[in-house]
C-alpha cells in the first residue's frame, strides 16, 4: 500500500528561535555553492574533477568547524561536529558525483549546497553533536558509495542512527501546468504542477514523513511538500522509489527518507549537459534547506 499525504497535516505553534534561525538562509549563498560544484565529476570519467570537488567539500566543512574523514574505497565524505555525542544521531546525506558529461547542478549540486548550508547554520547556533553530514560518491554507479557505508556501519556499529535524510535533486521547480509527471506504474496521484518537494518513506520511516509535513506546515506554510508513505515492504516492487542513496539504508532496516524534486519526472535537464546552475530555483532550494534544518534542530532537542 502507498499513501500520499500533504495538506491535511495541521500546523503547530512555531518556536521563535527556530523562526529566527531559518531566516538567515541565503539564496545567493546556495547559488554560489551550486555554481562552484557544477562541473562534470563522474568517479571514473572525470576522476580529477571528482577529487577536486571532494576536497572543496572537505574544506568547506572544516571551515565550519567540523571534523572530516574520508570513508572507504570510494571516498565518502563524513563530517562530524567536534563535540561528538554518543547519542542516537541523525544522518543528513547526499551524493557528490555526476553522470559523465553533466555539470550536475540539480543532480546533485543542489543537495551538496543544501547540506553545506545546514551544516554552517548548525555550527552557528550550536550543536550537541547528534548530527552527521555524509556525501556519498558513486551514487551514479549503482549506489556504490552508500552501499559501502551501510555495509561497514552494520559491521562496526560505532554509531546509532535514529534517522537518515537523503537529498536527491532538490533544486528544480516549475509553476507551469503539466510540468509534473508520475513515475510509470506508481499507483498514486500527484499535482500536475512541479512546484512541490517530495518526501518518500517506508514502514520504518513513515512516522518521520508525517512529522516533517507538520513542521513544513508550521514554519513554511507557503511551501508545498508532499509525502509518500510506502507500507508492507512494497518499495521493492517500485524501482523508481529506490534509485538513490536511501535505498541501502532501507535494505538494512535503518529509518531513511528520500527528499526529491522528482528528477526526470519534472526536470527536463536530468543527466544531460544542460543541468546547469541557471536552471534551478533558489527560492525553492532555500525552503528545502530551511525544512531540513528545522528537522535537525528538532532531532537535537528531542534527544537532549
Amino acid at each position: 500500500m502507498l499513501r500520499q499525504h500533504s495538506a491535511q497535516f495541521r500546523k503547530k505553534k512555531p518556536l521563535p528561535d527556530i523562526q529566527a534561525a531559518i531566516s538567515d538562509f541565503s539564496e545567493s549563498s546556495l547559488r554560489s555553492m551550486v555554481e562552484t560544484v557544477s562541473i562534470p565529476r563522474h568517479y571514473v570519467a572525470e576522476r580529477e574533477n571528482n577529487w577536486r570537488i571532494r576536497e572543496w567539500i572537505r574544506e568547506k566543512f572544516e571551515s565550519f568547524g567540523y571534523a572530516v574523514s574520508l570513508h572507504g574505497e570510494y571516498q565518502n565524505v563524513v563530517a562530524t561536529p567536534k563535540n561528538r555525542s554518543s547519542l542516537p544521531f541523525l544522518v543528513a546525506a547526499t551524493h557528490y558525483d555526476t553522470v559523465p558529461g553533466s555539470p550536475g547542478a540539480d543532480d546533485n549540486g543542489s543537495g551538496i549546497a543544501v547540506l553545506l548550508a545546514c551544516a554552517k547554520m548548525l555550527a552557528k547556533v550550536g550543536t550537541i553533536g547528534s548530527t552527521r553530514f555524509i556525501l556519498f560518491n558513486r551514487e551514479e554507479d549503482d549506489l556504490l558509495g552508500s552501499t559501502e557505508f551501510v555495509r561497514d556501519y552494520l559491521k562496526q556499529r560505532e554509531m546509532d542512527i535514529s534517522e537518515t535524510h537523503v537529498l536527491e535533486m532538490v533544486g528544480f521547480c516549475s509553476h507551469e501546468p503539466n510540468s509534473q509527471r508520475i513515475p510509470p506504474g506508481l499507483p498514486v496521484k500527484a499535482p500536475d504542477v512541479g512546484n512541490f518537494l517530495g518526501l518518500v518513506g517506508n514502514r520504518r520511516s513513515n512516522r518521520i514523513v508525517g512529522d516533517l509535513l507538520v513542521q513544513a506546515r508550521t514554519y513554511l506554510e507557503d511551501f508545498p511538500v508532499l509525502g509518500l508513505k510506502v507500507y508492507m515492504g512494497l518499495e521493492r516492487h517500485f524501482p523508481h522509489l529506490q534509485r538513490s542513496d536511501h535505498s541501502p539504508f532501507w535494505e538494512a532496516g535503518i529509518p531513511a527518507l528520500m527528499w526529491t524534486d522528482t528528477s526526470e519526472f519534472r526536470n527536463p535537464n536530468y543527466h544531460t549537459r544542460f543541468d546547469t546552475p541557471d536552471t534551478l530555483d533558489y527560492t525553492f532550494m532555500k525552503k528545502v534547506a530551511q525544512l531540513l534544518f528545522i528537522r535537525i534542530l528538532s532531532h537535537e532537542r528531542s534527544i537532549c
